[in-house]
Protein backbone atom coordinates (compact mmCIF):
# COMPACT_ATOMS: atom_id res chain seq x y z
CA UNK A 1 0.00 0.00 0.00
CA UNK A 2 1.48 3.33 -1.19
CA UNK A 3 1.21 6.91 0.73
CA UNK A 4 1.25 10.00 -0.82
CA UNK A 5 2.06 13.16 0.60
CA UNK A 6 0.89 16.02 -1.02
CA UNK A 7 2.38 19.50 -0.80
CA UNK A 8 0.19 22.91 -0.15
CA UNK A 9 0.12 24.67 -3.38
CA UNK A 10 0.73 28.29 -3.69
CA UNK A 11 -1.48 30.86 -5.72
CA UNK A 12 0.01 32.59 -8.03
CA UNK A 13 -1.45 35.61 -6.27
CA UNK A 14 0.10 34.88 -3.48
CA UNK A 15 3.50 35.13 -5.16
CA UNK A 16 2.85 37.82 -6.78
CA UNK A 17 1.77 39.95 -3.55
CA UNK A 18 4.92 38.46 -1.57
CA UNK A 19 6.86 39.78 -4.73
CA UNK A 20 5.57 43.17 -4.58
CA UNK A 21 5.73 43.41 -0.69
CA UNK A 22 9.67 42.75 -1.10
CA UNK A 23 9.92 45.40 -3.89
CA UNK A 24 8.15 48.03 -2.13
CA UNK A 25 10.20 47.02 1.40
CA UNK A 26 13.71 47.41 -1.35
CA UNK A 27 12.09 50.67 -2.37
CA UNK A 28 12.08 52.11 -5.75
CA UNK A 29 15.00 50.69 -8.46
CA UNK A 30 17.82 53.08 -9.17
CA UNK A 31 17.94 52.67 -12.38
CA UNK A 32 14.66 55.48 -12.40
CA UNK A 33 16.83 58.14 -11.29
CA UNK A 34 19.13 57.46 -14.43
CA UNK A 35 17.28 60.01 -16.40
CA UNK A 36 16.97 62.68 -13.94
CA UNK A 37 21.29 62.11 -13.60
CA UNK A 38 21.66 62.58 -17.62
CA UNK A 39 19.98 65.61 -17.35
CA UNK A 40 22.05 67.00 -14.15
CA UNK A 41 25.42 65.90 -15.53
CA UNK A 42 23.94 67.37 -19.43
CA UNK A 43 23.17 70.86 -18.29
CA UNK A 44 24.60 71.19 -14.73
CA UNK A 45 28.08 69.28 -13.82
CA UNK A 46 29.25 69.91 -17.66
CA UNK A 47 28.86 73.56 -18.01
CA UNK A 48 30.50 73.95 -14.57
CA UNK A 49 33.30 71.90 -15.37
CA UNK A 50 33.25 74.20 -18.68
CA UNK A 51 33.05 77.09 -16.17
CA UNK A 52 36.24 75.65 -14.02
CA UNK A 53 38.26 75.40 -17.12
CA UNK A 54 38.08 78.89 -18.92
CA UNK A 55 39.00 80.09 -15.41
CA UNK A 56 42.16 79.04 -15.80
CA UNK A 57 42.47 80.41 -19.57
CA UNK A 58 42.86 83.76 -21.28
CA UNK A 59 40.32 84.54 -23.66
CA UNK A 60 38.18 87.77 -24.96
CA UNK A 61 35.30 85.84 -25.65
CA UNK A 62 36.01 85.63 -29.76
CA UNK A 63 39.77 84.69 -30.81
CA UNK A 64 41.69 81.98 -29.29
CA UNK A 65 41.32 80.30 -26.15
CA UNK A 66 44.92 79.74 -24.54
CA UNK A 67 45.74 78.04 -21.50
CA UNK A 68 47.54 80.70 -18.61
CA UNK A 69 47.46 79.31 -15.50
CA UNK A 70 46.67 80.67 -12.47
CA UNK A 71 46.78 84.07 -14.00
CA UNK A 72 43.04 85.10 -14.57
CA UNK A 73 42.78 84.01 -10.59
CA UNK A 74 45.35 85.97 -9.11
CA UNK A 75 44.00 88.96 -11.18
CA UNK A 76 40.42 88.18 -9.54
CA UNK A 77 41.81 88.02 -6.21
CA UNK A 78 44.26 90.90 -6.68
CA UNK A 79 41.18 93.01 -7.84
CA UNK A 80 39.74 95.66 -4.95
CA UNK A 81 36.39 95.30 -7.21
CA UNK A 82 36.01 92.03 -6.26
CA UNK A 83 36.52 92.22 -2.74
CA UNK A 84 33.98 95.03 -2.63
CA UNK A 85 31.73 92.86 -4.58
CA UNK A 86 31.71 90.26 -1.64
CA UNK A 87 31.07 93.00 0.63
CA UNK A 88 28.05 94.39 -1.47
CA UNK A 89 26.76 90.49 -2.08
CA UNK A 90 27.18 90.19 1.84
CA UNK A 91 25.24 93.46 2.59
CA UNK A 92 22.42 92.74 0.54
CA UNK A 93 21.97 88.89 0.94
CA UNK A 94 21.95 90.05 4.93
CA UNK A 95 19.58 92.93 5.00
CA UNK A 96 17.20 91.23 2.19
CA UNK A 97 17.06 88.19 4.69
CA UNK A 98 16.66 90.98 7.37
CA UNK A 99 13.71 92.12 6.03
CA UNK A 100 12.17 89.18 4.27
CA UNK A 101 12.34 86.54 6.74
CA UNK A 102 9.85 88.38 9.14
CA UNK A 103 7.35 89.71 7.05
CA UNK A 104 6.91 86.86 4.92
CA UNK A 105 6.35 84.59 7.84
CA UNK A 106 3.65 87.30 9.55
CA UNK A 107 1.92 87.49 6.42
CA UNK A 108 1.96 83.70 5.63
CA UNK A 109 0.28 82.82 9.03
CA UNK A 110 -2.29 85.78 8.36
CA UNK A 111 -3.11 84.96 5.00
CA UNK A 112 -3.17 81.05 6.14
CA UNK A 113 -6.52 81.58 8.04
CA UNK A 114 -9.81 80.71 6.34
CA UNK A 115 -11.62 84.08 6.63
CA UNK A 116 -12.36 85.40 2.84
CA UNK A 117 -10.87 89.12 3.47
CA UNK A 118 -7.48 87.21 4.16
CA UNK A 119 -7.70 85.08 0.60
CA UNK A 120 -8.37 87.92 -1.20
CA UNK A 121 -5.08 90.01 0.26
CA UNK A 122 -3.18 87.04 -0.72
CA UNK A 123 -4.26 86.89 -3.94
CA UNK A 124 -2.92 90.88 -4.16
CA UNK A 125 0.18 90.06 -2.16
CA UNK A 126 0.97 87.69 -5.19
CA UNK A 127 0.80 90.38 -7.85
CA UNK A 128 4.57 91.61 -7.01
CA UNK A 129 5.94 87.89 -8.23
CA UNK A 130 3.64 87.81 -11.28
CA UNK A 131 6.18 90.20 -12.75
CA UNK A 132 9.47 90.30 -14.25
CA UNK A 133 12.40 91.15 -11.84
CA UNK A 134 13.54 94.17 -15.47
CA UNK A 135 10.01 95.15 -15.44
CA UNK A 136 10.05 96.03 -11.60
CA UNK A 137 13.38 97.51 -11.98
CA UNK A 138 12.01 100.11 -14.84
CA UNK A 139 8.79 100.79 -12.54
CA UNK A 140 10.97 101.72 -9.51
CA UNK A 141 13.51 103.52 -11.54
CA UNK A 142 10.70 106.08 -12.89
CA UNK A 143 8.73 106.11 -9.64
CA UNK A 144 12.60 107.23 -7.88
CA UNK A 145 13.04 109.65 -10.73
CA UNK A 146 14.13 112.76 -8.74
CA UNK A 147 12.79 114.86 -10.95
CA UNK A 148 9.83 113.40 -12.68
CA UNK A 149 8.64 110.81 -10.16
CA UNK A 150 6.40 110.16 -7.59
CA UNK A 151 7.85 112.78 -5.37
CA UNK A 152 7.89 115.62 -7.68
CA UNK A 153 4.32 114.68 -8.99
CA UNK A 154 3.39 114.63 -5.50
CA UNK A 155 4.77 117.19 -4.15
CA UNK A 156 6.55 115.55 -1.69
CA UNK A 157 10.44 116.98 -1.30
CA UNK A 158 11.43 113.54 1.06
CA UNK A 159 10.73 112.14 -2.11
CA UNK A 160 12.03 113.93 -4.87
CA UNK A 161 15.87 113.60 -3.37
CA UNK A 162 18.28 111.40 -5.91
CA UNK A 163 17.51 107.65 -4.46
CA UNK A 164 19.55 106.08 -6.93
CA UNK A 165 22.21 108.39 -6.87
CA UNK A 166 23.21 108.44 -3.38
CA UNK A 167 25.51 106.00 -2.65
CA UNK A 168 24.30 105.98 1.12
CA UNK A 169 20.96 105.23 0.31
CA UNK A 170 20.83 103.53 -3.21
CA UNK A 171 21.42 99.87 -1.22
CA UNK A 172 18.42 100.05 0.96
CA UNK A 173 16.32 101.34 -1.80
CA UNK A 174 17.60 98.33 -3.85
CA UNK A 175 17.27 95.73 -0.66
CA UNK A 176 13.19 97.42 -0.31
CA UNK A 177 12.65 96.61 -3.95
CA UNK A 178 13.82 93.47 -3.83
CA UNK A 179 11.67 92.64 -0.81
CA UNK A 180 8.47 93.92 -2.22
CA UNK A 181 8.85 91.23 -5.16
CA UNK A 182 9.99 88.49 -3.09
CA UNK A 183 8.32 88.48 -0.33
CA UNK A 184 4.84 87.17 -1.90
CA UNK A 185 6.77 84.14 -2.77
CA UNK A 186 8.16 83.32 0.92
CA UNK A 187 4.60 84.29 1.88
CA UNK A 188 3.36 81.40 -0.30
CA UNK A 189 5.31 79.02 1.25
CA UNK A 190 4.69 79.95 5.03
CA UNK A 191 0.87 80.13 3.94
CA UNK A 192 1.13 76.54 2.68
CA UNK A 193 3.58 75.16 6.01
CA UNK A 194 0.96 77.21 8.35
CA UNK A 195 -1.78 74.88 6.41
CA UNK A 196 0.30 71.82 6.89
CA UNK A 197 -0.17 72.16 10.82
CA UNK A 198 -3.11 70.05 12.79
CA UNK A 199 -5.95 72.17 13.88
CA UNK A 200 -5.86 69.40 17.34
CA UNK A 201 -2.75 71.27 18.40
CA UNK A 202 -4.14 74.82 18.61
CA UNK A 203 -7.96 73.31 20.03
CA UNK A 204 -5.32 71.81 22.78
CA UNK A 205 -3.25 75.11 23.42
CA UNK A 206 -7.12 77.19 23.26
CA UNK A 207 -8.23 74.19 26.05
CA UNK A 208 -4.86 75.10 28.36
CA UNK A 209 -5.98 78.56 28.11
CA UNK A 210 -3.10 79.39 25.79
CA UNK A 211 -3.56 83.10 23.93
CA UNK A 212 -2.91 83.51 20.16
CA UNK A 213 0.64 85.05 20.89
CA UNK A 214 1.43 82.06 23.06
CA UNK A 215 0.28 79.63 20.30
CA UNK A 216 2.48 81.31 17.83
CA UNK A 217 5.65 81.25 19.73
CA UNK A 218 4.80 77.33 21.00
CA UNK A 219 3.25 76.20 18.66
CA UNK A 220 3.31 78.08 15.37
CA UNK A 221 6.79 78.39 15.27
CA UNK A 222 8.18 75.11 16.04
CA UNK A 223 6.09 73.59 13.49
CA UNK A 224 7.56 75.64 11.08
CA UNK A 225 11.25 74.77 11.45
CA UNK A 226 11.84 72.93 8.25
CA UNK A 227 9.66 75.91 6.29
CA UNK A 228 11.92 78.35 7.76
CA UNK A 229 14.98 76.63 6.59
CA UNK A 230 13.79 76.09 3.33
CA UNK A 231 13.15 79.82 2.99
CA UNK A 232 15.84 80.92 4.24
CA UNK A 233 17.71 79.20 2.63
CA UNK A 234 15.98 80.43 -1.17
CA UNK A 235 16.52 83.96 0.23
CA UNK A 236 20.21 83.42 0.61
CA UNK A 237 20.90 81.54 -1.97
CA UNK A 238 19.00 83.72 -4.27
CA UNK A 239 20.28 87.02 -3.18
CA UNK A 240 23.19 85.81 -5.53
CA UNK A 241 21.31 86.22 -8.29
CA UNK A 242 19.72 89.58 -8.32
CA UNK A 243 21.47 90.28 -11.33
CA UNK A 244 18.71 91.58 -13.50
CA UNK A 245 16.94 93.99 -11.19
CA UNK A 246 20.13 95.71 -10.04
CA UNK A 247 21.77 95.84 -13.44
CA UNK A 248 18.25 97.21 -14.98
CA UNK A 249 17.59 99.62 -11.95
CA UNK A 250 21.50 101.07 -11.16
CA UNK A 251 23.41 99.30 -13.09
CA UNK A 252 25.49 98.59 -10.13
CA UNK A 253 26.07 102.13 -9.13
CA UNK A 254 26.90 105.40 -8.25
CA UNK A 255 30.52 103.96 -7.92
CA UNK A 256 30.24 100.49 -7.18
CA UNK A 257 28.18 100.58 -4.44
CA UNK A 258 25.31 98.40 -6.00
CA UNK A 259 28.17 95.93 -7.73
CA UNK A 260 27.42 92.28 -6.57
CA UNK A 261 29.49 89.44 -7.73
CA UNK A 262 27.00 88.16 -10.33
CA UNK A 263 27.36 91.78 -11.91
CA UNK A 264 30.77 92.03 -11.29
CA UNK A 265 31.16 88.98 -13.28
CA UNK A 266 29.09 89.86 -16.42
CA UNK A 267 30.50 93.59 -16.32
CA UNK A 268 34.07 91.84 -16.51
CA UNK A 269 33.02 89.08 -18.84
CA UNK A 270 31.03 90.99 -21.49
CA UNK A 271 32.17 94.55 -20.88
CA UNK A 272 35.99 94.28 -20.25
CA UNK A 273 36.12 91.01 -22.89
CA UNK A 274 37.81 89.39 -20.10
CA UNK A 275 36.07 85.96 -20.12
CA UNK A 276 38.85 84.17 -18.09
CA UNK A 277 38.45 86.45 -14.92
CA UNK A 278 34.61 86.10 -15.56
CA UNK A 279 35.18 82.27 -15.33
CA UNK A 280 36.81 83.02 -11.98
CA UNK A 281 34.01 84.95 -10.71
CA UNK A 282 31.52 82.41 -11.80
CA UNK A 283 33.19 79.30 -9.95
CA UNK A 284 33.64 81.66 -6.66
CA UNK A 285 30.03 82.57 -6.67
CA UNK A 286 29.28 78.42 -7.23
CA UNK A 287 31.22 77.66 -4.20
CA UNK A 288 29.73 80.27 -2.12
CA UNK A 289 26.12 79.61 -3.37
CA UNK A 290 26.96 75.40 -2.24
CA UNK A 291 28.73 76.42 1.21
CA UNK A 292 25.72 78.52 1.78
CA UNK A 293 22.87 75.65 1.11
CA UNK A 294 24.71 73.49 3.00
CA UNK A 295 24.95 75.16 5.92
CA UNK A 296 21.66 76.20 6.01
CA UNK A 297 20.57 72.68 5.43
CA UNK A 298 22.11 71.38 8.57
CA UNK A 299 20.41 73.85 10.70
CA UNK A 300 17.31 71.05 9.98
CA UNK A 301 19.59 68.26 11.48
CA UNK A 302 20.30 65.03 9.87
CA UNK A 303 16.99 63.85 9.42
CA UNK A 304 15.10 66.47 8.24
CA UNK A 305 12.56 64.49 6.32
CA UNK A 306 11.51 63.05 10.02
CA UNK A 307 7.55 64.49 10.91
CA UNK A 308 8.01 67.65 12.74
CA UNK A 309 4.92 66.50 14.86
CA UNK A 310 6.98 63.59 16.71
CA UNK A 311 6.75 63.95 20.82
CA UNK A 312 4.24 66.55 19.94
Amino acid sequence: MSVTTTTPQRSVGADRATGTRRTLEKGPSGWLAVPALAFFMLFAILPLLGVLFLSFTRWDGLGEIKLDGLSSWNTVLADPVTGNALLVTAKIMFFSFIVQAPISLLLGVFTAANQKYRAALAVLYFVPLLLSSAAVAIAFKALLDPNFGLGPGLGLPFLAQDWLGNSDLVLFVVVFVIAWQFVPFHTLIYQGGVRQIPASLYEAAQIDGAGRVQQFFNITLPQLKYTMITSSTLMVVGSLAYFDLIFVLTAGGPGYSTRLLPLHMYLTGFKANDMGAASALGVILVVIGLALALFLQRLGGKNRNASQLEGA
